[in-house]
């Protein structure tokens, strides 16, 4: 009888905030019985995902960092910046894809949710209609953030908008004045920005500032207090919504 070989399944597993107790269960299966094991990281640092799975991996599992060749070096709407990344997430595909069509399973690590923000949906875009891609949902950090305020972040018919410190100043200004309650993530140095946007729309007092959400190292505080701060870049900014309550 001729033997048909299966072609192995790329699996995006959300790791959730960083806490493992916040794991999934599926997540935790899969990862407890991967052949390979890929995972994004800075040069030259261990990664922040691969940190999270220390102790569940399997004797003799296969590792694949992938080591990002540009963070901060390059300005996001450099023209050169978009260039560098495609050429790194396609060379990441061409090697997932050979391990799946080798017959392999394959596990990507991605820190959150893979689908909210995550570096795991340029490969998601590049194999889903070549080889079978599955997708483990997870908490998201701002999920986490939010209750270790302590408050509920919308209520009634609040408006939550989420939205990237990376963006133009004029944006988050039109943005925050629009939402009833605010996320904002990637603060790092924008943090001086985010400021001045929330003062624009007089929301700045309601603020709060949220540092590694669920990991070691967590701290709560309100952002109004945090002057002066340097902001790491595992920071969340909240404002909560304050709407229709019975």
């Amino acid at each position: 009888m001729m033997h048909v070989k299966t072609t192995g399944t790329i699996h995006g597993v959300g790791l959730g905030p960083g806490d493992v107790d916040l794991m999934t269960v599926r997540a935790h299966r899969l990862i407890s019985a991967a052949q390979h094991v890929a995972f994004f990281r800075k040069a030259g640092r261990a990664g922040r995902a691969r940190k999270t799975v220390e102790g569940m991996l399997p004797e003799g599992v296969i590792e694949f960092p992938m080591e990002y060749p540009v963070t901060t070096e390059i300005p996001v709407d450099d023209p050169d910046y978009n260039a560098v990344l495609s050429e790194f997430y396609a060379t990441c595909t061409t090697h997932l894809r050979s391990l799946a069509e080798g017959g392999d399973d394959v596990v990507v690590l991605c820190e959150g949710d893979p689908f909210f923000y995550g570096s795991f949906m340029h490969l998601y875009t590049r194999l889903k209609d070549i080889v079978p891609v599955q997708v483990v949902p997870a908490i998201t950090g701002m999920s986490a953030a939010w209750t270790a305020s302590g408050q509920p972040i919308t209520w009634g018919d609040d408006v939550l908008s989420v939205l990237m410190a990376t963006l133009p100043e004029a944006d988050l200004v039109r943005h925050m004045a629009a939402g009833d309650a605010l996320v904002v993530m990637k603060i790092g140095r924008n943090i001086d920005k985010v400021r001045r946007a929330l003062r624009a729309t007089g929301k700045y007092d309601a603020a709060w500032l949220v540092e590694y959400a669920s990991m070691e190292g967590q701290t709560v505080q309100k952002l109004s207090e945090a002057e002066g701060r340097i902001t790491p870049y595992f920071s969340i900014v909240l404002v909560h919504g304050n709407g229709r309550r019975p």
